[in-house]
């Protein structure tokens, strides 16, 4: 077990920065910082911002024993310093600096190059996220990068921090992904400055704006992520533009580079190193499009809705990447998007399209490495063109999953949306609630919103549809049935981590007391598990109907 920062540091190994190229107008002592156009290379060595007067607030439990890391490593001095922005002295050899990387910006499938604020699309990029460590741990490459440690030439102007409340819902959100089975990204470890505030636009107490009606000073924090490496799809799209353009003579040999790294750290597994350049990028295509389908249909699964799905936000592992404007659904949706700047486009029900114009923005950034081959390029259509059929074999897959069909029914399926609709039903409940098998459904209207007990036309076509559904499943004696609901509870979680909990998790730390991010990063780390029922009266219950439309906990403008 790794019990010290000198002993992690003995398992350093950074890929990224030791095989590809850094920009050549950088500073070499990683000082950095200002907003700047960067025209060429993979990487801009940055150093971290550390923040002032850090504390311990949380740790992953879980990933630590992944890595081999004692829980009390997160509590000594230089572990605390390091993952708090201070790299001044880390033990040999890790490196004293970190690195930010670029990465262009599509929207739904289409390029943009306004955001930047050179208006050339060269100054966007990880604003406020440095990584700082690549490690092989337990046989697998790891890379840790602290979002809100300062600026970088990518910041655009901003302070480059994030805030305490941001900050937890990230930990929270991304310990909580991993338990439901989701791909995600993982966290690390909390730390909280005791002393440093910046200025961020919020919602006052119970305000219904759709935007932020005031300024609030909030502490500052940094949070760790892990991940086998951070390349986006917006990133390899960087250089795709840029070789497709020719912008300077190295633009193809750029992507190619970043396209093989991008290989080596997240499908090494499935690409054969031996193979062409062409073969390779063939394969990465195939297996991106299926990551990312499944991704997609276990976000449905769970409730999740990623409200920025850009392709900046779009890892090009095929597992959720950023958590800042999301949000799991309660009352049942299909068009619930969590982020007022988000629109239909990325709403719940239309992320396999998101998905999908993501996938197209990749294809299109591979491409110019296939343009000499007639036959690659037709493979490489015919893999796009066919990403529908896939996502809908996966949706179908799980749809049958939360039902505990053997097989997907869709005239089943569709009559059970608009009955979810009518009712106003909580997503997580019912199908948590209909995993109990019921034998009517009085069970069922534990996860109602509306009553429909005067509405006996509805509460018929629900017993009709109970009664469909029964006839579906494989019930056929006690032992039976006792399989499937214990099956369908292993896919239908009981608890979800939702905003109006969050809230006065976040609250309660502003004043020191972290015991509600404890008290939600166990339950929500055993999303599937029954618990006592004490957690059940406070976790497993619909949200108040006051809560609804509330800012800051039914939407959020930005993430902070």
């Amino acid at each position: 077990m790794i019990q010290t920062l000198k002993e992690l540091a003995e398992h350093a190994d950074y890929s990224l920065m030791q095989t590809l190229t850094p920009d050549p107008h950088a500073t070499e002592d990683g000082v950095d910082h200002e907003p700047r156009e960067v025209f060429s290379g993979h990487y801009v060595p940055v150093k971290p911002t550390p923040i002032k007067d850090p504390q311990y607030i949380a740790h992953s439990k879980t990933l630590f024993a992944e890595l081999g890391f004692t829980d009390s490593l997160v509590e000594s001095d230089d572990f605390m310093r390091m993952f708090s922005g201070d790299l001044s002295s880390v033990p040999e050899p890790m490196s004293k600096v970190g690195w930010a990387t670029g990465y262009a910006l599509s929207i739904y499938g289409t390029e943009y190059y306004q955001q930047c604020p050179f208006g050339t699309g060269n100054g966007y990029g990880d604003g406020r996220a440095i990584s700082v460590l690549e490690a092989v741990l337990e046989g697998k490459r790891w890379e840790m990068q602290l979002k809100g440690s300062g600026q970088t030439p990518y910041c655009r102007g901003a302070d480059g921090r994030a805030v305490l409340r941001s900050s937890i819902r990230e930990f929270l959100a991304q310990e909580h992904m991993y338990a439901l089975g989701a791909p995600t990204s993982r966290s690390l470890s909390l730390f909280v400055s005791k002393s440093e505030q910046v200025k961020r636009p919020w919602y006052s107490e119970d305000s219904h704006s759709k935007d932020p009606d005031m300024m609030v000073s909030e502490y500052v924090a940094i949070s760790t992520r892990v991940a086998p490496s951070f390349l986006r799809v917006g990133q390899v799209e960087l250089f795709g533009r840029r070789a497709r353009k020719n912008e300077h003579p190295k633009a193809m040999q750029e992507l190619e580079q970043i396209v093989l790294h991008l290989i080596e750290r997240e499908y090494s597994e499935q690409i054969d190193s031996n193979l062409s350049t062409t073969e390779k990028v063939l394969l990465l295509a195939h297996a991106f499009r299926s990551r990312l389908a499944f991704l997609v249909a276990n976000w449905i699964r769970v409730g999740y809705c990623q409200g920025n799905f850009n392709s900046d936000n779009c890892a090009a592992g095929g597992f959720t990447l950023d958590y800042g404007p999301f949000g799991f659904m309660e009352l049942f949706n299909p068009e619930y998007q969590p982020w007022t700047g988000g629109g239909k486009h990325f709403s719940f029900f239309n992320q396999p399209r998101a998905a999908y114009e993501n996938f197209t923005q990749f294809c299109s950034a591979i491409q110019p490495l296939l343009e000499s081959d007639e036959k690659a390029l037709q493979k490489l259509e015919e893999m796009e063109n066919d990403f529908s059929p896939v996502i809908q074999h996966q949706m179908e897959k799980m749809w049958a999953s939360k039902l505990g069909l053997e097989s997907y029914n869709a005239a089943l399926l569709k009559e059970l949306f608009d009955l979810m609709m009518k009712t106003y039903v909580d997503y997580t409940l019912f199908f948590r609630e209909l995993s109990q098998i019921p034998d009517d459904i009085e069970v069922l209207k534990k996860s109602f919103y509306g009553n429909i007990s005067e509405e006996k036309a509805l509460e018929k076509r629900w017993s009709e549809w109970l009664e469909t559904w029964k006839a579906l499943i494989n019930t056929t004696s006690a032992n039976a049935s006792e399989t499937l609901s214990q099956k369908m509870k292993s896919i239908n979680p009981k608890y979800t981590l939702r905003e109006w909990h969050l809230v006065p998790a976040y609250q309660q730390a502003k004043m020191g007391d972290y015991s509600l991010i404890k008290e939600l990063q166990e339950v929500m780390t055993e999303p599937y598990a029954e618990h006592s029922k004490e957690v059940e009266q406070k976790y497993y219950t619909l949200k108040p109907t006051e809560l609804f439309n509330i800012g800051g906990i039914s939407h959020v403008s930005c993430s902070s």
